[in-house]
């Protein structure tokens, strides 16, 4: 464990409570005050300072199904665990029927396992309808035995026009929407987080087919809007 000093606007200091190399960089965990952090290749990922944007990616997504005629159970796909806010969320939902989570950092999982961000999934993990899988998301579209699902939530990258890795600007591309479409039941919906609009990344979505698409925005301190962007696969 490491500790840096106070940032210079009196703020906590941040504690780096574990760091990792992994098939994809550098993953760390770090704690600022009370809150915890993801960094990835030192790429700023998430927080736990406010969850109300990760929340609303599976919120919108169900309210989207609601909006032409609820679903019995239907099932979702998150494309990232995070901090947990997203998984934990559809977990309170006893609405959703299958729920799986794609996280390709083997770090991420343990941290809400046997470490800190286990109070932030609260308990989802053991949820009979959970299943994690430990794996990179753009892989496990291409698998073919990857199964439908009514939602999917992806939450993988600071948005379309800002990926984590540069290999993941192929799931914004037509090779990659044309992979979630595929992955998608008919009238099925996508929700993709973004920490800023993408009016590129909708014309794209349109493109690709879908229709609906739209955003719904989050109002956050300082900047532009987190916003989730939403999209159907027509039935």
């Amino acid at each position: 464990m490491t500790t840096a000093p106070p940032d210079r606007d009196g703020s906590a200091a941040v504690v780096t409570l574990d760091r990792r190399e992994g098939p994809f960089g550098e993953v760390v965990l770090r704690r600022r005050g009370g809150h915890y952090e993801i960094i990835a290749n030192g790429c700023f990922l998430m927080d736990t300072a406010d969850g109300r944007s990760e929340r609303l990616l599976v919120r919108a997504a169900l309210d989207e199904l609601d909006r032409t005629g609820p679903v019995e159970r239907p099932s979702v796909l998150i494309g990232g665990l995070g901090v947990g806010f997203s998984l934990a969320h559809a977990a309170a939902e006893p609405r959703w029927g299958r729920i799986a989570v794609v996280e390709r950092e083997g770090a991420v999982i343990d941290w809400h396992r046997e470490g800190p961000l286990a109070a932030f999934s609260a308990g989802a993990l053991d949820d009979p309808r959970v299943e994690v899988l430990h794996t990179d998301l753009l892989e496990h579209l291409a698998s073919p035995d990857v199964p439908r699902h009514h939602a999917l939530c992806l939450d993988i990258d600071n948005g379309p026009d800002w990926t984590v890795t540069d290999g993941n600007a192929g799931l914004y591309g037509p090779q990659g929407l044309a992979a979630l479409w595929d992955r998608l039941e008919p009238g099925g919906v996508l929700a993709v987080w973004s920490a800023q609009p993408s009016a590129a990344f909708e014309e794209a979505l349109r493109a690709a087919g879908f229709t609906d698409v739209t955003g719904r925005e989050v109002v956050v301190a300082r900047g532009v809007p987190d916003v989730v962007h939403l999209a159907r696969r027509a039935r």
